[in-house]
């Protein structure tokens, strides 16, 4: 049976969420959404150090891999990505982080009127709750929670001193005027849980009698009539249901599987779609290109005091007392997730803004959201903002089921790796700085000594991951490698916006959340409007 609706949204995800509430909440449109995944009831969701729990669960995440990276000794990366009503936002590491100004007026200057610096931060207002309430730079009545970091670890501060004397001056507002800085980020949080968009967006619109929310729903490709998207098709509980959209579709599914659908439908490149026996409905050349993302670097130190979150899950006692401090107070490690501290600064003399950015947590295991070392240790990652390397995501079949092939490129440019390096640098003078003189004890990785060109670049090679902020394959603007215009219509479709990550033209200086939470905002005032 064949229902129809004024809006079908694909994908529940960070930015899916934000559309299908703000569609919904005049009551006047039929809005149906459709996630892939579970709903969000697994409570390691909700508890900020439940990142954990869920980096490796196929029940809430994708778990993607690249292909074979050459410039990282042909290593697949591992990509997380949520499988669940939220999306990332349900399984990310928290962080609230717009980017900078200049991010924008970028997008705006690549022929994107509207998505200046001026015209995002009000968006961003609209969608901020921040507990430190209304001002110039912030939102305190929107959705979407933000909190601070109460606690101030002595660990902590030393590193803050450390960036002090490398010249990096303390902030208390990575999204105030500027910024460069060393301080505590703050969370999408409240009162210790987390606010993902299911909870902040979706959950308050669930009672809407024209919201209709359909989980473990698999997308399996858009029904177009002609040059104008009509519908969806999807697998639900073994039977393939097709609905109709009688306003637009808006596909959300993010920045892997948004050019994976598109594809599957027969819009994108002739030649990838014929190379997989898909017709041709539609040529659009820019689908899955553009891919960018930020390359992470992760340095470890083992700690000369017993201080860190490995000694506080080193025994069960311990534990027990962390999960006390949870269960009374919603205080400790489990309140806070992993990071705590940030710092963004200028490595490369060309910069006129920050460069880089750093994710400083007091833990350190082999991988991210691996077992802890037996060890007190600390972690200083730090990545490269704008990376100008590009790879693209493209199917690898004409199945659904089965993951795209996913060629990041990273470090294929000499800038990227000249910041990259730089950044490890300047990560080890931080190490060395008077301020961690009594909490450095000796690397741990890079291993002592390992200072050289050949060493850092060989550290780089084996050991970067991703740091999961994928943009751009369905890259908004003009021109070949355009997917949708400024208004986040598909070029040359009726009836079709994309409304997620992939459609960023370039990447944000720092995580995405909060930047896609935007778009999704954006996207649905602009429905609306037109």
């Amino acid at each position: 049976m064949t229902q129809t609706y004024d809006y079908v949204v694909v994908g529940g995800g960070t930015a899916g969420c934000v559309v299908a509430s703000r569609l919904s909440e005049s009551g006047r449109y039929q809005v149906l959404l459709l996630e892939a995944g579970p709903a969000d009831r697994y409570p390691w969701i909700h508890i900020p150090i439940g990142y954990a729990k869920t980096m490796f669960n196929p029940r809430y995440n994708w778990g993607f891999y690249t292909q074979p990276e050459p410039e990282l000794n042909n290593r697949k990366i591992y990509w997380p990505r949520g499988r669940v009503l939220g999306g990332s936002s349900s399984i990310n590491g928290l962080i609230y982080i717009r980017g900078q100004a200049q991010d924008y007026d970028t997008w705006e200057q690549l022929g994107n009127p509207g998505w200046g610096w001026r015209d995002v931060l009000p968006t961003f207002r609209k969608l901020e709750n921040n507990e430190r309430g209304e001002s110039e730079y912030h939102g305190g009545s929107g959705p979407l929670y933000c909190s601070d970091i109460h606690e101030r670890p002595e660990l902590m501060e030393a590193i803050i001193r450390g960036g002090n004397e490398l010249g990096v001056p303390r902030t208390e507002d990575f999204n105030g005027a500027a910024q460069e800085g060393a301080g505590y980020y703050q969370l999408f949080t409240r009162r210790g849980f987390r606010s993902s968009t299911a909870v902040s967006y979706l959950r308050p619109a669930r009672s809407r009698p024209n919201l209709h929310v359909v989980t473990e729903a698999m997308t399996q490709k858009l029904i177009l009539e002609g040059k104008r998207v009509v519908g969806v098709e999807y697998l639900h509980r073994g039977n393939r249901v097709t609905v109709r959209a009688g306003r637009e579709v808006i596909l959300s599914a993010g920045a892997v599987q948004t050019p994976q659908l598109l594809e599957l439908s027969g819009i994108g490149n002739p030649a990838i779609l014929r190379n997989h026996g898909i017709d041709v409905a539609h040529e659009l050349p820019g689908v899955g290109e553009n891919l960018q993302d930020h390359l992470q670097f992760r340095l470890m130190y083992r700690c000369r005091k017993p201080i860190t979150t490995n000694d506080e899950l080193a025994t069960w006692w311990r534990q027990a007392r962390i999960g006390l401090r949870y269960a009374f107070g919603r205080t400790g490690p489990m309140a806070v997730g992993i990071n705590h501290v940030g710092l963004f600064t200028k490595v490369l003399p060309e910069s006129e803004t920050p460069d880089i950015q750093f994710h400083v947590a007091a833990l350190t295991a082999e991988m991210a959201a691996g077992k802890p070392h037996r060890f007190p240790g600390f972690t200083l990652s730090v990545c490269q903002l704008r990376p100008s390397s590009r790879g693209t995501i493209h199917i690898g079949s004409p199945n659904v089921g089965d993951a795209p092939l996913i060629y990041a490129n990273y470090l294929t440019t000499e800038l990227d790796w000249r910041c990259s390096l730089a950044g490890v640098r300047f990560a080890q003078r931080l190490s060395e700085t008077r301020a961690m003189a009594d909490y450095t004890e000796a690397p741990y990785r890079p291993a002592p000594g390992k200072t050289s060109d050949e060493d850092l670049i060989e550290f780089c090679r084996e050991y970067a991951a991703t740091i999961f902020h994928p943009v751009g394959t369905c890259k908004m603007g003009s021109g070949r490698e355009a997917v949708v215009d400024s208004r986040l219509r598909t070029h040359g479709l009726a009836g079709l916006r994309i409304a997620d990550a992939s459609i960023m033209p370039t990447l944000v200086s720092g995580n995405t959340n909060a930047p896609a939470a935007m778009i999704g905002e954006k996207a649905s005032e602009m429905i609306l409007q037109d």
